[in-house]
C-alpha cells in the first residue's frame, strides 16, 4: 500500500469512528483507532483546518467537546469509501484470477 492510500485510510478510520459516535473522548477515540493521543489530536486539528469536522463543546458540561462531520467531511468519507472498496475488489479480481491460473495449470 503506497503513503497516499495509508493517509486515507487513516482520514476515512476517523470519519468513521466520528460519524458512528460524536462523543467519544479523544482518548478513546485514540485508542479504538490504535493511534497516539498526539498523533490523533494532531490529525483532528488537521481535519477540522480542512473543514471536515466541527469541534462542539456538550450543553450540560462545556468542558467536554465532540466531534461532529460537516457536509464536505461526510462527502469525503463516501468519496474515501467508495475509492477503498474499488481496490478490494480489485484485490478481489487479481486473486481469484491467480487462484484459477494456478488451479488451471494444476489440471
Amino acid at each position: 500500500m503506497n503513503k497516499l492510500n495509508e493517509k486515507e485510510e487513516k482520514k476515512l478510520e476517523i470519519l468513521r469512528k466520528i460519524n458512528k459516535k460524536e462523543d467519544l473522548t479523544q482518548r478513546k477515540l485514540a485508542n479504538e483507532l490504535g493511534f497516539s493521543l498526539g498523533k490523533l489530536n494532531f490529525l483532528l486539528n488537521e481535519l477540522r483546518k480542512k473543514g471536515l469536522l466541527k469541534i462542539r463543546s456538550f450543553k450540560k458540561n462545556p468542558s467536554k467537546i465532540r466531534y461532529v462531520l460537516t457536509t464536505k467531511g461526510i462527502s469525503l468519507r463516501t468519496k474515501l469509501t467508495i475509492n477503498f472498496m474499488k481496490r478490494k475488489i480489485k484485490e478481489y479480481d487479481e486473486l481469484k484470477q491467480d487462484l484459477e491460473k494456478i488451479k488451471d495449470n494444476k489440471n
